[in-house]
């Protein structure tokens, strides 16, 4: 079985998606932390409530057609979320210097570690979830 079937596999790929892509938004703000006039971005909060209802919108039991007088099943599938889907909104400006940049170092640190926090326990699921189906899978008494 493909684990993209699986909503909770489904889920996490687009957390760990979300989380790679904050981290790269964050390098770029530090990378640019002597850029005239560049002020820092951040994604648009990753939301576990919308993304558990997208899910169990997607995952709605489609009737099968056993019969001609039935009427056919089906609907609209939702697509999954990409890598290029999450939402660049620019930061909160917190100080800025004499040459327009508003890149604070020490906020970023921030927001990176916690990133990084996060992406670490979302790898952690990821492997306790797939420990947990090797070990379902696995015949009695081994």
């Amino acid at each position: 079985m493909d684990t993209s079937q699986i909503p909770l596999f489904a889920m996490l790929r687009q957390r760990l998606g979300y989380l790679g892509e904050r981290q790269r938004v964050i390098a770029q703000n530090v990378a640019n932390a002597d850029t005239p006039g560049y002020a820092p971005r951040d994604l648009k909060a990753f939301k576990f409530a919308t993304q558990l209802q997208s899910q169990q919108l997607g995952l709605a039991m489609q009737p099968s057609q056993t019969s001609t007088g039935h009427m056919p099943g089906g609907g609209a599938k939702r697509p999954g979320m990409s890598a290029g889907a999450f939402k660049v909104v620019k930061g909160v400006d917190t100080e800025t210097t004499l040459d327009g940049n508003s890149v604070v170092l020490e906020d970023q640190m921030i927001k990176m570690s916690e990133a990084r926090i996060q992406y670490d326990a979302a790898i952690g699921f990821y492997q306790k979830s797939m420990a947990l189906l090797r070990m379902a899978a696995r015949p009695p008494g081994r």
